[in-house]
This record gives C-alpha cells, structure tokens and sequence, in this order.
C-alpha cells in the first residue's frame, strides 16, 4: 500500500447548486484532513457539507455541516480526521457563487 498526501479536490461555488467536491477513487481509501471554505464575497455565505456513502442517494442524515455561515471575506476551516471508502462521493453546496472549497488529504491505494 502506498500513501499519496495531497490537495483532494477544489471548486467554485455554483450558487444555489450541490456539487461533487471528491469522489473516492476505485480500490482506494481516503482520510480527510481538514476542509476549508471560503467566502470571497462582501456578505455572508451559508454552505453544507455531506458525504454519500458508496454512491447512495442523498438523504438528510449524511450532512456534516448544514446551513452553516462564513462571514463576508471570511475562512472557516475544520480539521476532521474522517475515513472514507471507495466510491464514497463529498458533496458541497452554497447559497451564493463565489463560495471556494478545498478538501486536503491523503490516498491509500
């Protein structure tokens, strides 16, 4: 088994739309070690975070974070520690564009 620490995945907020952040890749398991959301604009921005387990359909128990605030121009970053397995998908969503999402981590194939 070999280890890839690396940048996970990284997006634009589309306003009012989820968006898939990281899918984890066939035969591999990820630990997430922080994710970091960014409002890049002048008014506050709410987000939410879910993971869908093995590409099961949305449901409202996998949200982390939900309607959770960033002040204008404002970081919020949470360190996590989570395990995911293949084929598990992170999903974002923000109320406004200009909302940046990075989820930092590392691969085990």
């Amino acid at each position: 088994m070999s280890d890839v620490i690396k940048v996970l995945g990284q997006l634009d907020s589309s306003a009012a739309a989820q968006q898939t952040l990281y899918t984890v890749p066939d035969l591999t398991q990820t630990t997430v070690s922080s994710f970091v959301a960014c409002n890049r604009t002048g008014s506050a921005i709410t987000f939410r975070l879910r993971i869908n387990i093995a590409t099961a359909d949305d449901d409202d128990k996998q949200f982390l974070y939900y309607g959770k605030s960033v002040a204008a121009n404002d970081t919020f970053t949470a360190v996590i520690g989570m395990c995911l397995g293949q084929a598990d998908i992170v999903k974002t969503y923000a109320s406004a564009t200009n909302m940046s999402f990075t989820l930092f981590g590392v691969e085990t194939k």
